[in-house]
């Protein structure tokens, strides 16, 4: 199991780290070149410039029962189709069950935006310890459901 980060402006890659070495999963982070990333833990994987360049490399990186972190809905549906599990940094865990709507939530809000009305959407707000700490609980649970679940394969071989 690997812990995959989109890691271009992420704001929970040390919280992630510390949940993986609590754990002892392989953490990479994934960044651009218009990006300076260093760290004890994790490995870091500069990815050529380009749009959805990291991206792609994310989702080619993963595989089943790998986690991903990033706040991209389709990055997220593509590792949810690979059989990797999937979460966003405010903590959301992205599912089957619930990556549709926000796909479809995602495509309203770009109708909204590419609009001549003057309709205009307001970004995120800002990041607080509360968000982290939310992130760190969720986190935790699915990286510990993780581990537990591939324990429980391997008793059953």
């Amino acid at each position: 199991m690997l812990i995959l980060v989109d890691a271009d402006a992420c704001p929970v890659v040390k919280i992630v780290e510390k949940v993986a070495k609590k754990h002892g999963v392989e953490v990479i982070l994934l960044c651009d070149t218009n990006h300076i990333l260093t760290s004890d833990y994790s490995t870091v994987k500069v990815i050529g410039a380009g749009a959805d360049a990291v991206d792609y490399a994310l989702v080619n990186l993963c595989k089943k029962g790998d986690i991903a972190v990033t706040q991209d809905y389709g990055v997220a549906a593509m590792v949810l189709a690979k059989g990797g599990k999937c979460i966003h940094q405010s903590g959301k865990i992205f599912t089957d069950e619930n990556i549709g709507g926000l796909l479809t939530g995602r495509h309203l809000a770009k109708k909204a935006r590419m609009s001549k009305s003057k309709h205009h959407l307001k970004g995120p707000k800002k990041r607080t310890s509360e968000d982290d700490k939310r992130f760190e609980k969720s986190f935790e649970k699915l990286v510990a459901e993780s581990i537990n679940t591939k324990q429980q394969k391997a008793l059953c071989v």
